[in-house]
């Protein structure tokens, strides 16, 4: 499943609990921008109305040559799809245990666009300063070792 956009921030400011594919309602416009890599994914998060899931901030920047007679909104907010039983259970985790939803990716399956939602957990400041010290250390352990093997060579 070939991706389309990632949404990075996400996995640094939030503690993935659990995953989730949902489809996506778009206009005919938004799949051939969104085939040329004309999407952002940084912004996004998802929302629940009238007990559905809605993406907001997916920004889709429509072609140049888009048709005449369609007014691209390039922010609009889109309905996510997903079955009733599964967004009743995501409400009942949000309410009762204080996680949110946040979009992962967007990825073509089947010839299809969909997303790949989380429920997540924000994390505090000094868990993404753990994250970044770790990071960090491993990015020194490999160098190191790549000097220590160029060093006996």
């Amino acid at each position: 499943m070939p991706n389309i956009a990632e949404n990075r921030r996400a996995r640094h400011e939030y503690h993935i609990e659990e995953r989730y594919e949902a489809g996506l309602v778009l206009q005919g416009w938004e799949v051939k921008a969104i085939r040329a890599g004309q999407v952002q994914l940084t912004d996004g998060y998802v929302v629940i109305r009238d007990g559905e899931l809605h993406l907001i901030g997916l920004r889709i920047n429509a072609l140049r040559a888009a048709s005449t007679h369609v007014l691209p909104e390039p922010d609009r907010t889109k309905k996510l799809l997903m079955r009733k039983e599964e967004i009743k259970r995501l409400i009942g985790k949000i309410e009762q245990k204080g996680f949110t939803l946040v979009p992962l990716d967007l990825h073509f399956k089947g010839g299809l666009v969909k997303a790949e939602i989380a429920l997540a957990k924000g994390k505090a400041q000094h868990d993404k300063r753990e994250n970044e010290k770790a990071k960090d250390w491993e990015r020194e352990k490999g160098r190191l070792m790549r000097h220590k093997i160029s060093s006996k060579h």
